[in-house]
């Protein structure tokens, strides 16, 4: 793993453009954008920074829109989720970031 290179995509460009959006926010969307731009460099760092959320947890949509092998979660400051998951060949890793929420959603998403 030390030895492929570690990349952070986006699910979509329209998640990417949310990403952006936040740091020209109000204040709290601004931490927002500071907070998942720390988790960036983490994952590109250690992409299994997070913690592994079991299948049994995982929403029906995901699985049915990105073809899941695994899915993790990153906790962010103020109670955020960051949900991505990894995809890993001979070559690369790619941390595929799904999307972020507070966790009041994340609970309601995975059924907690």
């Amino acid at each position: 793993m030390k030895d492929k290179p570690i990349y952070v995509a986006f699910a979509s460009p329209k998640l990417e453009k949310d990403f952006e959006k936040l740091k020209e926010r109000k204040f709290e969307d601004k931490q927002l954008y500071s907070f998942i731009g720390r988790a960036i460099e983490d994952l590109k760092k250690n992409p299994r920074c997070g913690v592994k959320i079991p299948r049994k947890l995982w929403p029906k949509s995901y699985i049915a829109r990105y073809q899941l092998k695994n899915l993790w979660k990153y906790d962010l400051p103020d109670a955020w989720r960051l949900i991505y998951t990894i995809f890993e060949d001979k070559v690369v890793i790619i941390n595929l970031i799904l999307e972020w929420f507070p966790h009041k959603e994340y609970e309601r998403k995975f059924r907690y």
